[in-house]
């Protein structure tokens, strides 16, 4: 069954350039999509706030659901490769409506969460025009270029990118990775027992800040989506999942506990603080690095909307080839061999919130914030559909066994209780319409896919 999955999505490549990603470069799309250098220096703050000492513990908590739902789309990608990842899954198990759902879904959470790292860039290049420059900058235009920018990269080749938001995310990695291990070694590697005690934690504290602490790890599936370019995609594909989560949960844990640490040394308030890592490198005592992880943070966030933008226009490019999104958008360039138009509109769609928020005055992290969290209402439902049609799939392939329904459950459990946690208690403030806004964008995709379902049905019958 393994080989005939494999021809058959081999064998229709949808115009995409067949092979052309090395198991490293496939890797960087799921690990540039996390863009995990933007955790330390603006998810874990906000986790903070909630979780106080028991940040690490989201944090381990987190990892240990996305692992759940890595094993159970890793169980999928080894018999299934296609350009539309999650929704490919879904609609090949439960009824249309279903992977109709789990498209639309999608679709916004990659687009979403590029929106979201576009307004992190902006907040950092402002940063960064004040400490260095000394100079204002307009945030509405940084949003454009620099979806201008991924738009152009995204279109021209999907090995370039992939390169590119490889080497951008594994320096940015390595500058952290000195800090912390600085800070660790100039504490003598002393257990902060405030942390291990979890003093002060709260249960609904950590409830809320393991949810935000999920945000740090959406998009880490994204490799599914290069289903077609990706050399060996039944073996890479399902790799490169599973060690994005690993990868990210580790690094997340270690960073959370360090910084919250390094805070601790110098007695101040990590969930306030406008630039934690500039805090860290100085416990570290090597305060120019602290400017180096900003750098590093402005660059992820460049690599993580180029990679948002390169899997959203291969979701959107599928979902135009099943009747869910216009004809127009399903061809690809000829010379290329990338979904031209499919990037062009979700880059488009991904800037465009952002430089009208950011017209408005609203700031790039509250940006990264709201447009983060509706990311991650589409991010679970797919998660969680995926999950649910796993057991029935590994019996049409005949892999089904004795406790194969136990991960799948365990993780669409998890991912139920996030959702859960999502919703109540209500967010106050913007983030309280955030489900709204989810519902009305799915309400309106669905009524899309009815409508194109019934004028096909006319249409046949005619």
């Amino acid at each position: 069954m393994a080989e005939i999955a494999q021809s058959n999505s081999q064998s229709s490549g949808y115009g995409l350039r067949s092979g052309i990603l090395s198991p490293m470069e496939t890797l960087a799309q799921s690990v540039s999509t996390i863009a995990p250098t933007t955790t330390p220096a603006a998810t874990i703050p906000l986790v903070c706030a909630l979780a106080g000492n028991g940040t690490w513990l989201a944090y381990v908590l987190a990892s240990l659901a996305i692992l759940l739902v890595a094993v159970c789309i890793g169980r999928f990608a080894r018999y299934s490769s296609s350009p539309g990842s999650l929704y490919t899954y879904v609609s090949m198990i439960l009824p249309p409506w279903c992977g109709a759902i789990a498209a639309w879904s999608l679709l916004l959470a990659y687009i979403a969460t590029g929106s979201s790292v576009i307004g992190g860039f902006y907040h950092f290049a402002i940063l960064l025009s004040h400490d260095v420059l000394r100079s204002p900058t307009s945030a509405a235009l940084l949003a454009i270029g620099v979806a201008v920018v991924s738009i152009c990269i995204a279109w021209r080749d999907v090995k370039i990118s992939a390169r590119l938001m490889l080497w951008i995310e594994a320096a940015s990695i390595l500058v952290i990775l000195t800090v912390i291990v600085l800070v660790l070694v100039r504490r003598g590697f002393h257990l902060d027992w405030d942390q291990l005690h979890l003093k002060g934690m709260t249960g609904s504290g950590l409830r809320l800040g393991l949810v935000l602490a999920l945000f740090s790890f959406v998009g880490f599936e994204s490799a599914t989506t290069l289903g077609a370019e990706a050399r060996n995609p039944l073996k890479t594909i399902p790799r490169a999942v599973i060690q994005s989560a690993l990868i990210a949960g580790a690094f997340f844990v270690v960073c959370s506990y360090t910084e919250v640490l390094g805070f601790h040394v110098v007695g101040q308030d990590l969930g306030s603080s406008p630039a934690p890592m500039h805090v860290v490198a100085q416990v570290g005592g090597v305060p120019v690095l602290g400017l180096l992880i900003d750098i590093g943070a402005l660059v992820s966030m460049f690599a993580g909307t180029l990679a948002c933008i390169t899997a959203a226009a291969r979701v959107l490019m599928l979902m135009a080839h099943n009747g869910l999104a216009p004809d127009a958008l399903r061809i690809t360039h000829a010379r290329n061999e990338t979904p031209g138009r499919a990037v062009v509109a979700t880059g488009i769609l991904a800037a465009l919130p952002v430089a009208i928020l950011a017209a408005r005055g609203s700031s790039g992290l509250d940006v990264y914030g709201w447009l983060g969290s509706l990311a991650t209402y589409g991010f679970i439902v797919a998660y969680a559909l995926v999950c649910m049609a796993l057991p029935r799939y590994l019996r049409n392939h005949g892999a089904f066994r004795a406790g194969s329904q136990i991960i799948p459950w365990l993780a669409f459990t998890a991912m139920l209780l996030a959702l859960v946690g999502n919703l109540y208690p209500v967010p106050e403030g913007p983030y309280g319409k955030l489900p709204y806004i989810y519902l009305a964008y799915l309400i309106l995709g669905m009524l899309w896919y009815f409508a194109r379902t019934r004028k096909n049905k006319l249409a046949g019958a005619s």
